[in-house]
């Protein structure tokens, strides 16, 4: 299958290494071309434009920052919509709204071609060596289609439904990851402040109740002091921002996800939007006085799982 890819930033260019690394027929394109660079040193394909792509490729992937980038790329007077076809599919990656990725899905479709919206979840360092978990929206037949190079790019992989249904999953994942993170850091402060050893509260969270993928991973990096993650503050905006559109749409009354929409807002007004999203730690560190370090933690998290053929995940019904 011919595959063409677009955006290989944090993420996205990690899965394209993935179907570069397992000798997939790669083209790709970004607003810089000097990132693809070395894709193209090792075999990989530049095109010039999205439509380009698409006129050659069986299946195109975006991986794109914001739904307005995706629109762009897919409406866009050289888009991808302009050369797409029957027979064809389009795999969205990025982190979206249900009711974007619906829209462009319609146009897709009127022009002979499948959508897909597959969202990734798991972290950049998980993306990196094809052991990330992917979601899938679409019907059950281009799912199908689409598996093999699914397993090739993440390790679990899970059909969630119509178009759309993935979107509104990944959303929701990191509105928990981002709970999660805000709470750890309340925890590794407050622990610190009562004055018990970083390392020995790291461990004791791990080895509890309490534990989680997200203390596993990120609050080793917040202790290390560099709190990159390759996950900026914005992101975390916009995609808690999404949930929270959802659960309006729906009368949901949130409690918890305003406040943390709100912290994000005060973490972008002090660091900036482009800071990563760890660095919201420093509300609190600037608060207290406490300093969040400890050695022996690693600056980037790192994925110890040997890369291994992903497979489908299928959900238990009674």
């Amino acid at each position: 299958m011919k595959t063409g890819f677009i955006g290989l930033g944090n993420v996205g260019g990690k899965l394209a290494g993935s179907l570069l690394r397992n000798g997939y027929d790669l083209t790709v394109r970004d607003l810089d071309r000097s990132v693809a660079q070395k894709f193209l040193d090792g075999g990989a394909k530049w095109a010039d434009s999205p439509a380009e792509m698409a006129a050659s490729c069986d299946l195109v992937i975006t991986c794109l920052p914001s739904p307005a980038a995706c629109s762009a790329v897919m409406e866009g007077e050289d888009g991808i919509l302009t050369t797409i076809g029957a027979g064809q599919i389009w795999a969205e990656m990025s982190t979206t709204d249900e009711a974007e990725v619906k829209r462009l899905g319609a146009l897709v479709q009127a022009k002979g071609a499948e959508p897909v919206d597959c969202p990734v979840s798991g972290g950049c360092h998980r993306a990196a060596t094809g052991n990330i978990s992917i979601f899938a929206g679409c019907e059950r037949a281009t799912f199908d289609r689409m598996l093999p190079v699914l397993t090739t790019l993440g390790r679990r992989i899970l059909h969630t439904g119509p178009l759309g249904s993935a979107s509104i999953l990944k959303v929701m994942t990191n509105y928990l990851a981002t709970a999660n993170l805000l709470t750890l850091c309340e925890a590794l402060v407050t622990m610190e402040r009562a004055g018990l050893d970083l390392a020995t509260t790291y461990e004791a969270i791990r080895i509890s109740s309490g534990t989680s993928f997200v203390h596993e991973t990120e609050s080793q990096v917040i202790l290390n002091g560099s709190r990159d993650i390759n996950f900026t503050m914005d992101l975390v905006a916009k995609d808690i921002g999404i949930f929270q559109a959802i659960a309006e749409r729906h009368d949901v009354p949130l409690e918890i996800s305003p406040l943390m929409i709100e912290i994000f807002k005060d973490g972008i007004a002090r660091y900036g939007e482009r800071a990563q999203s760890d660095d919201i730690i420093r509300r609190l560190e600037e608060a207290t006085g406490a300093d969040i370090r400890a050695p022996g933690f690693p600056p980037e998290m790192l994925d110890d799982e040997p890369e291994k053929p992903g497979y489908e995940v299928v959900p238990t019904r009674g």
